[in-house]
């Protein structure tokens, strides 16, 4: 921000003034910028708070180059006022006076006093400012300046905008895990007993731990924007938050499904011990119908029909224990597993009395096929023809007597439509072997 330009020729009386001018402008923006560094909530938040890691290590350098930033403004100051009193002797200034103008406002007249630990401190005199006074000229104090006053304002910026933002958000987040572990304490979901009561304890842990960080480190989370220069420029970093916020949502999930089984646990009950019971039916009735089957039937394999898991009637047995105890964070995980088990063992079962009842279902679909063919013959006039009588009869005979050779019954049946087939001069019925009517009527 130099106004004054390089040291030259004597400045001139409107050069003087022109230069004061913009000096004290310029000093007034200074003081602007100074006072309301001061009265930053950020700044003070600083100098009182129990810092530590890269905040300690940044404000130590920060509050020294705002301490150098006062006492550089105060020589400005100074000298500032110096000129004015110059110019201010007579209405027209003596060469002199200009002389001395010009060395004031150009030349490098600006002594600066200040601690060795201070100008330490700073990081823009690090290295080679161990003197107790410094000489500069006003352009170069007004560059030191900014450079101190940009850095210290980058931080103190960067550190109020986390405490602006994390710590109420994690305060709030904490309140909603205090709700969600009441609430998951009513329903049984506890540390040591539920993993969902684990990760309470887990991010209640976390919590605290990131809270106190964020209060005695808040640069730790400050994410800087690429490419910004900008005093401020970037945003907290809210990475360990966010996978806290998760994490407690999963949970509420967890505990929302726990709810949901408390409210509707009877009747999900009921619904297992009905599935379980028609399965138990089911078998009941394959195991009646293979009896049936193996004395009615001849020559077939006949499915053994296993009897009902006793582990699943112990299972629901545990889950009625969870649910007169409450204990719904355990009743929750075993009665979707009992669903599915049930629905399985039902679909079992059914399959189960349709493989054994396979033989009669054959046996029902020949007598019906017989019947069929009878019916029509009937209603072409041939019901009394001797030859359809007696292939009829000797299918007959088979289809209902016990036990039943379904694969003879069948060729009875056949041959009994072959020849209703011929005399209604139809097409031929195919069977399993060429056989000529002849032979047929003499066997």
């Amino acid at each position: 921000m130099g106004v004054t330009g390089p040291p030259g020729p004597v400045m001139d009386r409107d050069e003087v003034d022109r230069a004061l001018a913009r000096l004290g402008a310029e000093h007034e923006a200074i003081e602007t910028s100074l006072l309301a560094l001061q009265d930053h909530a950020g700044r003070r938040l600083l100098e009182g708070a129990d810092l530590t890691g890269v905040t300690k290590e940044r404000w130590t350098s920060a509050d020294a180059s705002i301490t150098l930033l006062w006492a550089y403004f105060d020589a400005y100051t100074d000298a500032l006022r110096s000129a004015r009193e110059i110019r201010s002797r007579r209405r027209w200034s003596s060469r002199e006076d200009l002389v001395e103008l010009t060395e004031l406002l150009r030349g490098e007249a600006v002594t600066v006093a200040g601690s060795a630990t201070a100008t330490a401190n700073a990081p823009t005199l690090q290295g080679g400012s161990s003197k107790l006074s410094e000489q500069f000229s006003l352009v170069t104090l007004v560059e030191r300046m900014n450079e101190l006053y940009a850095t210290s304002l980058d931080m103190v910026v960067a550190a109020d905008a986390v405490w602006s933002a994390l710590p109420a958000r994690i305060d709030l987040l904490a309140a909603e895990l205090q709700r969600t572990r009441r609430l998951a304490h009513s329903v049984g979901v506890r540390p040591g007993e539920h993993p969902a009561g684990d990760d309470l304890e887990r991010i209640t842990r976390t919590l605290t731990s990131l809270r106190e960080r964020v209060i005695s480190d808040p640069l730790a989370f400050w994410q800087r924007a690429q490419g910004s220069s900008a005093p401020g420029g970037g945003k907290p970093d809210t990475t360990a938050y966010d996978r806290e916020a998760r994490a407690l949502e999963d949970v509420r999930r967890e505990i929302d499904a726990v709810l949901t089984v408390r409210q509707d646990a009877e009747a999900r009950l009921v619904r297992l011990r009905d599935v379980l019971s028609r399965a138990d039916r089911t078998l009941a009735e394959a195991r009646t119908a293979r009896g049936e089957v193996l004395a009615k039937i001849a020559a077939t394999e006949v499915p053994v029909v296993s009897g009902p898991p006793t582990v699943l009637q112990e299972q629901l047995a545990t889950a009625a224990e969870y649910r007169r105890h409450a204990q719904w964070h355990r009743l929750s995980p075993l009665l979707e597993s009992l669903e599915q088990k049930a629905e399985d063992e039902l679909l079992r079962a059914r399959e189960s009395l349709t493989a054994v009842t396979q033989p009669l279902a054959v046996r029902a679909e020949l007598r019906g096929r017989l019947d069929a063919y009878k019916a029509k013959v009937a209603r072409h006039g041939l019901a009394e023809d001797p030859f359809l009588i007696e292939r009829y009869d000797a299918a007959r005979r088979m289809l209902w007597s016990a036990p039943c050779d379904l694969r003879v019954a069948e060729q009875a049946v056949l041959r009994y439509q072959h020849a209703a087939a011929e005399l209604l001069g139809a097409p031929r019925v195919p069977q399993s072997g060429p056989e000529d009517r002849r032979g047929e009527s003499s066997s």
